[in-house]
């Protein structure tokens, strides 16, 4: 399971790189129409994507127990969305062993 999920974020965090990459060459971002920004999708879409990211920040809150750390992962994630956020799954995903349990990645590892 480790294994397929660090494949898994790989190509989440690399397809991510990608699009984004060709979406600013093909038009910056503040260079939107204002009627793409006034959409009602477009505006849905924000929407969902941020309560996803705020929800994938949850987790990480309750995995991280240091503040500072917690701040500077909240402004990756609402800067970079998808990017940080299959960053910080490949960091838990690389702490643990191929063979080891999902439950190691997913709970608070205790001090040692």
């Amino acid at each position: 399971m480790i294994l397929a999920l660090r494949c898994f974020f790989t190509i989440v965090f690399i397809s991510m790189l990608g699009v984004t990459t060709w979406a600013s060459k093909q038009q910056p971002l503040w260079e939107l129409p204002y009627e793409t920004w006034t959409h009602p999708w477009f505006i849905a879409t924000l929407f969902d994507a941020y309560w996803g990211f705020l929800t994938f920040y949850c987790w990480l809150v309750y995995k991280e127990v240091s503040w500072v750390a917690r701040v500077v992962w909240l402004i990756a994630i609402l800067l970079l969305g998808n990017i940080a956020m299959a960053v910080y799954a490949l960091i838990q995903l690389f702490k643990v062993s191929p063979s080891g349990r999902i439950e190691d990645v997913l709970l608070r590892r205790k001090a040692s």
